[in-house]
């Protein structure tokens, strides 16, 4: 097995009790490579040199050395005498004689270093042959360009900043990997520049949204994450108690009912870039903890806020990506003009080919959700009103089909309990979910704003509750109360911002977006 295989073994930190290992213990288990790293940094130690030193200012950075001097000659920068100092991890060194060559990787990229013995003497020299790939350090000397053309730094010196005593994997991509990678994403970080790049545009994306909701008018605002009841969506919340208190308290489903009491008290444009908890399964789409942008406008409507997504979607996309032409999962998606708009019975019974009147017919909708790839039973399809039998027909056949941007709207008013019902048929709601790439990226209407229509759908709520809905909303008095005070008319939406960004990324998975998904111990 090589070194760098062997890096990534997990080793025991604890005895057959159980119990921590001392240091002694710990060390004694370890591989040959790592105990002979850790005889190094003793060795260091014992010698008067710092291994975890501190004070080290780089004056620059790899990325912006490229940009300004990449092309240039040996002869021109011969002449520039450019002087900068730099940190960063060693990720490969190469001897040849009283030199060496060596890959120097910050934040921004990585540069080449030369390290000679009659630059930085001999004491040095010998303390540099010393160092491991891995190991950081601060450098400073002369930039030049080698005779094959690589822009390099001239170390006249070299500080080791920290020993690194854990070596790199050579290899941490593929399909054997993953698990590793999202389990040790530091690692993950460093080595693969791809995954680096994932983050950096996430970071891009999130930093530009909210600047696009500043310039449209929306106050950016936060809301209790831990709440006595958690509403504002339906699911199963992750459960957690108050000691002071001596209450149990939930984490945040969605911060949708506390947004709606600011539009209440005066703030008719809010937003928050909102991490949320759902106590559901995991996978390619869902992680228990994830992120939205919700945000609520007084006096507009679902049909504005589509308006809105399109251009912040579109705006993202231009400002982050240089383009309105996503690649995503082997499909072609076009984010520019004006996106499709889908009624939901429209698109269930295009799939089934019948006409929509079909649709009101209990007996065929029970008929259908048996012959779905996941079959509802009878005795559960029994249970269900109407409207969850046409969204579970939507959900399975017509979701995945949705790959170019598409609004879907008109929901039924019993999959929606806080949304605004049609003026025209009370039924429906005057909501929409925004699908792309067959997935779903957000979910607005028009708010509900009458308070004892409100009140009426939670007690509804609260009857599917004890016919054993789980995700079905609690009761919420004080939001109520709220709405007693006045809402004005107001739209609101949610966004995910994770599935964006996998859409932004080319990304397959949702783990692949989050620094740190949730997983199962080791």
């Amino acid at each position: 097995m090589s070194e760098e295989v062997k890096s990534v073994e997990i080793e025991s930190t604890v005895n057959a009790q159980g119990e921590a290992l001392s240091n002694e213990a710990y060390v004694a288990g370890l591989n040959a490579v790592m105990r002979g790293r850790i005889e190094k940094m003793e060795a260091f130690r014992d010698a008067g040199i710092e291994v975890y030193a501190t004070g080290f200012e780089p004056n620059t950075r790899a990325a912006d050395l490229k940009k300004a001097y990449d092309g240039k000659s040996h002869d021109e920068m011969e002449a520039l005498a450019v002087s900068c100092k730099l940190a960063g991890r060693l990720m490969a060194i190469r001897f040849f004689g009283k030199g060496s060559f060596a890959a120097l990787k910050d934040a921004t990229g990585t540069i080449q270093i030369h390290i000679s013995r009659d630059a930085v003497g001999e004491p040095l020299f010998e303390q540099y042959k010393k160092y491991d790939v891995g190991d950081i350090v601060g450098v400073e000397g002369v930039l030049f360009v080698t005779k094959t053309g690589e822009l390099t730094l001239r170390c006249a010196s070299i500080v080791l900043l920290t020993k690194s005593l854990r070596p790199l994997p050579e290899k941490w991509h593929g399909l054997t990997d993953t698990e590793s990678r999202y389990r040790q994403r530091y690692v993950d970080l460093m080595v693969n520049d791809p995954v680096r790049e994932v983050f950096y545009k996430r970071s891009l994306i999130t930093q530009r949204l909210r600047e696009l909701m500043a310039e449209r008018g929306f106050l950016e605002v936060e809301t209790p994450m831990m709440q006595i009841q958690a509403g504002g969506a339906a699911a199963r919340p992750f459960k957690t108690h108050h000691n002071a208190l001596g209450i149990d308290m939930y984490l945040r489903i969605a911060p949708e009912l506390f947004l709606k009491r600011l539009v209440v008290g005066g703030f008719e444009r809010v937003f928050e870039m909102n991490r949320n908890f759902r106590n559901e399964g995991l996978s390619r789409r869902h992680n228990p903890e994830f992120t939205m942008m919700e945000f609520y406008m007084a006096y507009a409507t679902y049909t504005d806020l589509m308006c809105l997504i399109e251009s912040l979607v579109q705006k993202l996309c231009e400002d982050i990506l240089g383009t309105q032409t996503l690649r995503w999962n082997g499909h072609e998606i076009n984010v520019s003009g004006s996106w499709q708009r889908l009624r939901i019975r429209e698109g269930v019974a295009a799939v089934l080919g019948v006409e929509e009147s079909k649709l009101s017919e209990r007996v065929f909708l029970e008929a259908s959700v048996a012959t779905l790839p996941e079959p509802i039973p009878a005795h559960i399809a029994a249970s269900k009103s109407d409207g969850h039998l046409l969204m579970e027909i939507f959900e399975q056949r017509v979701e995945s089909t949705l790959i170019q941007p598409t609004f879907v709207y008109e929901y039924p008013a019993s999959v929606s309990p806080l949304s605004r019902r049609n003026d025209h048929d009370k039924t429906y709601v005057d909501r929409f979910e925004v699908f792309m790439g067959g997935i779903e990226l957000g979910n607005a209407f028009n708010e509900l704003n009458d308070p004892l229509d409100q009140r009426q759908r939670f007690l509804d709520q609260i009857h599917n509750r004890a016919r054993g809905d789980e995700e079905a909303h609690p009761m919420d008095d004080d939001y109520v109360r709220a709405l007693e005070y006045g809402m004005p008319p107001c739209a609101g939406a949610g966004l995910g911002i994770d599935r964006l960004v996998m859409m932004m990324t080319n990304s397959d998975s949702i783990r692949d977006v989050i620094l740190f998904p949730t997983m199962r111990p080791d």
